[in-house]
Formats: structure tokens, sequence, C-alpha cells
């Protein structure tokens, strides 16, 4: 197992390499593509700004604390777009042309390679750049070190991650079925435009079903909402548990779905 799992680490690294090769053959464009996620982080918290110099609150979260969770979003969407956007989003040409043939040949996990075979280096700065925010956020709130609140928030983003990979998974599956799903994709966008606002605000009106499905059905708005509320908010541990066992849930439910869909896939050569 051990053997199994360093040459996994080996095959992960060597895909980095090689992806940071390929990102820096065209580094004006790299340079570019960091300077736009910048662009888009100034915006974002700009835009936010406005907002709390006509309000001091949203939803319960105070000026702060919504800066805290926007450095969240950002540092949480940062890992998804370097690590597996790409990734997923190209799992549909592979299904269309045929070219998944030659990935389901190689002696390795086809989910680990289709999911990591890529890494774009361009999005890995944003993560630093939403931890700086959240950096930023606690020093304004005067925010006093605790160990196990950090030990959960590093838990419950990681939960994130997984929980957002799960429902990203399962998008590009549906791909075997559909071969061309890019509607089924925009559905990523408007999860992603979700994600960036609290539960909250999703209380009462017309907001309360969309809100209770985004939490219960689909749970994507915990994969921001818990790791910040965790840090600079009230330790609500129903929600803890509930996102941890989502994301149990998740993992093994876009496996499964993942595993299915290959089974189904008809090859080039059929």
């Amino acid at each position: 197992m051990m053997v199994g799992a360093s040459r996994y680490l080996r095959l992960a690294a060597a895909f980095c390499r090689y992806s940071l090769a390929r990102e820096l053959a065209f580094r004006s464009n790299f340079i570019v593509k960091i300077l736009v996620e910048l662009i888009w982080l100034t915006i974002l918290v700009g835009f936010y700004a406005l907002v709390f110099t006509k309000t001091s609150t949203v939803a319960a979260w105070g000026e702060w604390e919504y800066l805290f969770f926007v450095g969240c979003y950002f540092a949480l969407e940062g890992v998804m777009e370097t690590l597996f956007l790409e990734n997923c989003s190209e799992f549909t040409e592979l299904v269309r042309s045929g070219d998944l043939d030659f990935f389901l040949l190689k002696p390795i996990d086809e989910q680990f390679l289709i999911s990591f075979r890529k890494i774009d280096w361009s999005t890995a700065p944003n993560v630093l750049l939403g931890a700086a925010v959240m950096a930023t956020a606690l020093g304004k709130m005067e925010w006093a070190f605790d160990l196990g609140r950090v030990a959960a928030f590093v838990l419950l983003f990681g939960c994130g991650v997984v929980l957002a990979y799960s429902f990203m998974l399962m998008l590009a599956s549906a791909s075997v079925y559909f071969v061309r799903n890019q509607s089924l994709f925009e559905l990523w966008w408007l999860v992603t435009s979700l994600m960036r606002y609290p539960k909250e605000v999703f209380r009462g009106g017309w907001g309360a079903p969309m809100g209770w499905f985004f939490t219960f059905v689909v749970p994507m708005l915990l994969v921001v909402n818990v790791p910040a509320a965790v840090m600079v908010k009230l330790f609500d541990p129903t929600l803890v548990a509930y996102a941890i066992a989502a994301t149990v849930v998740g993992a093994f439910g876009s496996r499964r779905f993942f595993r299915y869909a290959l089974r189904r896939y008809r090859s080039a050569s059929s």
C-alpha cells in the first residue's frame, strides 16, 4: 500500500513539473493570467468594501468577517481551478473524440490520471492571495489565536475542496451519456456563484428554498460557509458534522458514479 501511495505521489510531482514547464514556455501569457486573477480579486474586495460603506452587516456577517469569507472563497476557488477545472472540462472532449481510450489503457487509476494530469499554475497564486485576504481580515478583527479553530478550519477547508471536486467530477462524468455536456457544466459556474455568498443570505422569502436545496440536497453552500464560520463566527458542531458527512458521501458517490459512467463508455474502436 505504501509503495502504491509513493508511486502516485511521484506521478503527481511529475505532473506538476510538466505543467509548470508548459506554463513557463509562454511566460507572457502566464504573467497576464496571474494579473487578471489579481484584478478580479481587487474588484471583488473593492465591491464588498463599497457595500460596507452603506451597511454594517450583510446577513449577520460584519465587514471583516465577510472579508475573511471572501478570502476563503478565493483560496478554495484557486485550489479548484489549479488542480481540477481544466482536467474536468477537457474530459468531455476526451469522450467525444475517443481519446479517453488512451487514458483507460494506462496502468494507473483512471480517476487520478484524468483529475490530476494538468496543473494550472497561473491560478495557484490565488490560494496565497486568498490566504493574505484572510490574514488581513483576522488582523483587523484582532482575532485571538486558537489552535483548535485553526485545525478545524484546515480540516473543513479540505472537506470543502473534496465536496466541490465531487460535484465537478459528477458533472464531468455525465459527458459519457451526453457526449457534449457544456450546458451541464454551466451548473458549475452557477454553483461557484452561490458559493461566494454566506448561506444566511438565502434565509426567508423566495431564497429559502434555494438555500435549503443547496445546503441539504446539493450541499455546495457548505463548501465555503462552514470553514469560514468556524474561524470567525460561532462554532456549530451540528453543521460541522453534517459537512464532514456530506463530504464522505459526496466523495464515495462521485467515485461510484465515475466508475459506473466508464462502464457505459463506448470507445472509439467500438
